[in-house]
């Protein structure tokens, strides 16, 4: 594949997540009474907890802002002149890296602190790990540049 093609990549599940983490914001802020989870579903546990908040702000919150922010790089990697800039490969592996450290994170605490599964989260879960998936080759290409 392309780098150019897997920063379309990258850039179209950033979208994804950026929505399904606005879903996500908005039940937190209130606008949402109940969230559309499923039968048996943990979402309304796992948002209700006192781990859905980071820093006093909701953890969807945090991923509108790195979804935006993966799809914003990861955008201007397609540009024409910006898309070769030594600092794209870079940014987006540290975001992809941390993002995907700050889920593991989060699905560790579902499974053994809050014992609920939250299937928007699950959804979240795959969605950055696609995003860490087409990066790898950002890492590579860093790794050939030191």
């Amino acid at each position: 594949m392309s780098e150019l093609n897997r920063r379309r990549g990258i850039a179209l599940l950033a979208l994804a997540g950026a929505f399904l983490s606005t879903y996500l914001f908005l039940y937190a802020l209130g606008y949402y009474g109940e969230l559309v989870c499923g039968a048996g579903g943990g979402c309304d546990l796992v948002q209700g907890s006192r781990w859905a908040r980071f820093l006093g702000f909701p953890v969807a919150g945090w991923g509108v802002g790195w979804y935006v922010a993966v799809f914003g790089v990861s955008m201007l990697g397609t540009r024409a002149g910006i898309g070769a800039a030594r600092w794209i490969p870079r940014v987006l592996a540290v975001l992809a890296l941390g993002g995907l450290a700050f889920t593991i994170y989060l699905t560790a605490l579902e499974l053994w602190v809050i014992h609920a599964i939250c299937r928007w989260c699950v959804g979240s879960a795959v969605i950055t790990l696609g995003i860490f998936l087409l990066t790898l080759p950002e890492f590579r290409a860093l790794a050939r540049r030191v």
